[in-house]
């Protein structure tokens, strides 16, 4: 159907005639005249040849007026009433870049692929299938970047994810400035609804801030953390003396990461492949959802460019025909 932002704007409709009715012409003080040879010529010059008033060119003025108005009233068409579910949770995803995440332990259809990769796989998935979370991107590596702030857009949020390179925070790891920017961005929303997850393959090696210093922080905030660590625990590296087995994440500070999810009443998990990275995310979207009432929206589409356009055109034409009859005086006294 359609409706009207403004619709009180009708009320400026008989504006013109009260115009007419009250207001007092503008009286010249200096009179002018107009010497010509023959009167005779303006009887040719009327504005009907049959020597009647012509009307027509009032009807276009109101009726250009009156589109005028209803394009102030800002017409709009309003589709059909659609629920837009809501979740009510603030989730944020923190992803290492750091140089270690180019590690290639991870198995995607028979071929070998990088941590990085694997996660660009899971957690995009994950997030497209957030309907009616609120989602945010923070990438950290020596540093911690806010990538995208919280938004209803996942598909932004996921693209965004998918574009990240190793190495774009820098070669090092920056585990509690990644909490503390995500403590900074979620401490405006409800305490209950704020959630962290955060993943990573290595130790805190970069930042001002201490991971379980950041971790007591978000606790205070009622910032609730998952931390993820990822990275097989057993690797075949081939060499000059053979095949050996060799811990590609040796480095990976498990420790720190449980107690993280303690202090923030998260929880820590452990992916050494694809199909338990798959199961961590598939665990973390069963998280009992904040209930909400779904919101409701219309949507609307803006109209009142065509009246606007209407009367524009009729000004143009009112304007071309008193050109026109201008010109046939000037002619005739040419002539």
């Amino acid at each position: 159907m359609i409706g009207f932002e403004w619709p009180w704007l009708i009320l400026l409709l008989p504006l013109p005639y009260f115009i007419y009715r009250y207001v007092r012409p503008y009286r010249v003080t200096m009179n002018s005249a107009l010497r010509v040879p023959f009167l005779d010529d303006f009887v040719e010059a009327e504005p009907d040849s049959r020597g009647k008033t012509r009307v027509w060119p009032f009807w276009i003025v109101l009726l250009a007026w009156f589109l005028l108005i209803l394009s102030a009233m800002r017409p709009q068409w309003l589709g059909e009433l659609v629920e837009i579910p809501v979740t009510g949770r603030e989730l944020m995803l923190a992803v290492d870049l750091s140089g270690s995440m180019e590690q290639q332990d991870f198995v995607l259809g028979g071929r070998r692929i990088d941590r990085l990769t694997a996660t660009k796989q899971v957690a995009g998935d994950f997030i497209k299938r957030r309907v009616g979370d609120r989602i945010g991107l923070i990438l950290f590596g020596e540093q911690a970047y806010l990538q995208a702030p919280l938004t209803f857009d996942r598909e932004t949020v996921s693209t965004l994810l998918s574009e990240a390179v190793i190495g774009l925070a820098g070669k090092a790891t920056a585990i509690g400035d990644a909490i503390g920017l995500a403590v900074k961005r979620l401490r405006e929303r409800d305490e209950s609804q704020r959630v962290l997850v955060l993943l990573t393959d290595g130790a805190n090696t970069a930042g001002v801030v201490e991971p379980l210093s950041a971790a007591e922080l978000a606790r205070r905030e009622g910032l609730k953390i998952y931390t993820i660590g990822i990275g097989a625990t057993e690797l075949l590296e081939r060499s000059l003396f053979g095949t050996r087995k060799v811990n590609p994440s040796a480095d990976l500070d498990e420790a720190a990461l449980k107690e993280i999810a303690r202090l923030t009443n998260g929880a820590y998990f452990r992916a050494r492949n694809l199909d338990e990275l798959w199961e961590i995310y598939a665990m973390i979207d069963e998280l009992e959802p904040i209930e909400q009432d779904p919101k409701k929206f219309r949507p609307k589409r803006s109209l009142y460019f065509w009246p606007l356009g209407a009367a524009l055109l009729l000004a143009a034409l009112l304007g071309l025909m008193q050109r026109g009859v201008r010109s046939h005086i000037a002619h005739k006294f040419a002539t």
